[in-house]
């Protein structure tokens, strides 16, 4: 019913960017994180090209104290979704004003508070209609231009240059302008407001690259945005079509909704790929950035015309930074990543029954299926064409809208292969072409190699050892010595112990990391070697190696945690739960400490920290079966969550707890405690059958 309702509203808005064109915006906006609104004056300068009875604007849940067209006070219908507008103007020019104010439940949010605050938006897929008055309907493209007003000691980020920045008498308040040149649809208008740092640099063609990290991160800029100049010259390069816009902002925020966001020349991207330079290794920002990155042509510069065509967006922008990671990591690691995408794919396939060319497809098929789709093309019609093609469909339909005929035409016209059995088989029907996949891959010979090597898995371990050692002594990519490592797991120590000393020679982080994955059982002989993972540049390898070590030489016990102490780890606080959790299960260890220690890790479930950290607080302390009131508050706040993981962890966790009548009595009891919105979701849960 939802989709069929949208698809309405497409229609109806089909027919009125038909009739006119909104063409340019000025806001003025003033948000307010204590009452969590925000208000403002809206000019929009519209022509009516045709006639029309009604002009809608999108406004969920708004309230207007003032709507002007063209100077002069006009009737108007708020029907709590729309602005609806039926006198005042002409065919023509004209122009509309507008005073308003709302307090969006979704789209706009204020996460944290006092200095820790950070105000952001997400208009894709939540609808910028909820806090500014604008169009869901992508076809509807404007040029949107902010001045927002907030304290002087934030700063304030949104789409396009920032052209100025005013100061009120009293020396508190900062007005910051900002400006854009081309048009864009609504869902890419964005807001960041928070404690921020920044550094510039300059691509090659001489835009900005603004980086943006919070003040305590600052030694994280250099870890945390690398390559980000080298992927923007590539692209500017391998796309054949200049950056479309004038500057670029990257800024990460707390508990961001997705991984990150294309925003008009201004991404957000969660905190979660704030990183130093071991936690690079674990997790990094370079995929993100370049899909971002891709975005800003495929889908900002020209736009899918509806969600049927949406993987004219993901897939390119997923493609995309696959070829950046080809430039900056090389042919093998590019074609892993294609192998282990279809590998995926393959395995999804048996239920994911949705062709891309679909709205209801997958994310798995417009990000992932529409990537390969994208290699296939590549491969076959020959890369210097698919360069031509992708350069003359962007520069024929730049600022518009665009179906999936609509690149498909400029291939035609590159190539002789076969485009409409292309289009057939790869976006038209549900399924993985796994054969045809295969035989692209199989032209690296990397990909031959570990493919061979995954063929020995059931081989008894005499007869494959002398391959494996061979492998390892190489220089061979480090997915192959990954995958040796993964078929010793159930080998006996003895046998397999030559085959691991050589592989612990190594320097390559992942290869030593496979190890620690795998062995959690060794002699003392062993020992040493071990414990040199102690050292890695991966907080994951460490944190895995000190659980296997602290359990299994509990007289190392002190000198481990002494070691390990300082460690933190990444954003999810993960090894520093971990290290906490040992030290409360480690008699006559920091006895006098382990009270402060516990309240660490109830003060981690709270609302303070981001999700991922709550979340991996809770499941330390209920796997301690610790069940203090904290835990159980805590659990009841995430159910509000606008995270859905962290609601659906919470609500699971407590349907799980609740099955047990003694924790169902003291969720009873903390009942008369919660706010409202809390006090509901528990009950209806308690109430379940």
């Amino acid at each position: 019913m939802k989709y069929f309702f949208l698809l309405i509203t497409s229609f109806v808005f089909g027919q009125q960017t038909q009739k006119v064109d909104f063409t340019s915006m000025q806001g003025f906006l003033k948000p307010n994180a204590i009452e969590k609104n925000i208000s403002g004056k809206i000019i929009y300068d519209f022509t009516v090209k045709s006639k029309i009875d009604t002009i809608k604007i999108d406004a969920q849940k708004m309230e207007f104290s003032s709507v002007l067209i063209n100077g002069k006070s006009v009737q108007f219908k708020n029907s709590g979704k729309q602005l609806q507008l039926f006198e005042g103007f002409k065919k023509g020019k004209n122009t509309l004003t507008l005073d308003y104010s709302a307090t969006p439940k979704q789209t706009l949010y204020f996460i944290g508070q006092d200095d820790n605050l950070q105000i952001w938006t997400q208009g894709q897929g939540k609808y910028t209609s909820y806090w500014l008055p604008s169009f869901d309907d992508v076809n509807e493209k404007v040029i949107f231009n902010l001045s927002i007003e907030y304290r002087n000691d934030f700063e304030v980020i949104s789409n396009g240059k920032l052209m100025n920045v005013s100061i009120n008498s009293k020396g508190n308040i900062k007005t910051w302008k900002y400006q854009m040149q081309k048009p864009m649809s609504s869902y890419l208008v964005m807001m960041a407001i928070g404690k921020f740092q920044k550094k510039t640099a300059n691509s090659k063609s001489g835009i900005p690259l603004e980086g943006y990290l919070k003040p305590e991160d600052a030694s994280k800029f250099t870890s945390t945005y690398k390559y980000s100049s080298e992927i923007f010259d590539f692209f500017e390069k391998e796309i054949g079509v200049k950056y479309p816009w004038e500057i670029y902002k990257q800024v990460p925020v707390n508990d961001f909704l997705y991984a990150g966001m294309e925003n008009t020349s201004a991404t957000i991207f969660s905190q979660d790929y704030v990183v130093d330079e071991i936690g690079f290794n674990d997790r990094n920002y370079i995929n993100v950035n370049a899909h971002e990155l891709a975005h800003q042509w495929f889908g900002d510069l020209i736009t899918a015309e509806s969600g049927k065509h949406h993987w004219l967006q993901e897939g390119f922008a997923s493609y995309y930074a696959l070829l950046a990671e080809k430039q900056l990591f090389g042919e093998d690691h590019f074609n892993f990543e294609l192998l282990k995408i279809a590998e995926e794919l393959k395995k999804a396939s048996k239920t994911d029954t949705i062709p891309i060319l679909n709205a209801k497809a997958s994310s798995l098929s417009f990000y992932k299926k529409g990537a390969w789709a994208l290699h296939v093309l590549d491969e076959n019609v020959g890369h210097k064409n698919f360069q031509k093609a992708v350069k003359n469909y962007l520069k024929k339909y730049k600022f518009k809208n665009v179906t999936t005929d609509d690149f498909l035409a400029e291939v035609k016209k590159v190539s002789k292969y076969d485009v409409d059995n292309f289009k057939k088989r790869w976006l038209g029907k549900s399924g993985f072409e796994v054969n045809e996949a295969l035989s692209i891959l199989n032209k690296n010979n990397f990909i031959k190699q570990y493919l061979d090597i995954q063929k020995l898995e059931k081989v008894p371990f005499e007869e494959k050892k002398s391959t494996f050692e061979k492998v390892l002594k190489s220089n061979a990519f480090h997915p192959i010595k990954e995958e040796i490592i993964y078929q010793l797991m159930d080998v006996p120590f003895e046998k397999k112990k030559e085959v691991l000393l050589l592989v612990m020679q190594s320097n390559d982080v992942h290869v030593r990391q496979a190890v620690a994955e795998t062995l959690s059982q060794f002699p003392l002989e062993f020992k040493g070697e071990y414990e040199s993972l102690l050292e890695d540049n991966s907080y994951y390898t460490r944190e895995i190696a000190l659980q296997t070590l602290w359990s299994q030489f509990p007289e190392e016990r002190f000198y481990l945690l002494e070691k390990s102490k300082n460690w933190v780890g990444l954003n999810d606080k993960s090894l520093r739960m971990t290290w906490i959790s040992l030290v409360l299960f480690t008699p006559n260890y920091q006895e006098e400490n382990k009270l402060n220690l516990l309240n660490e890790l109830l003060d981690y479930s709270t609302s303070k920290y981001d999700s991922n950290v709550r979340q991996n607080a809770l499941e330390v302390l209920l796997k301690m079966n610790y069940s203090h009131k904290q835990v159980l508050l805590s659990l009841a706040n995430a159910t509000i969550h606008h995270k859905w993981q962290l609601v659906k962890f919470a609500k699971d966790t407590i349907r799980g707890l609740i099955k047990k009548e003694e924790f169902r009595n003291k969720f009873q009891e903390i009942i008369s405690e919660l706010p409202e919105r809390e006090k509901i979701v528990i009950n209806a849960i308690l109430n379940e059958k």
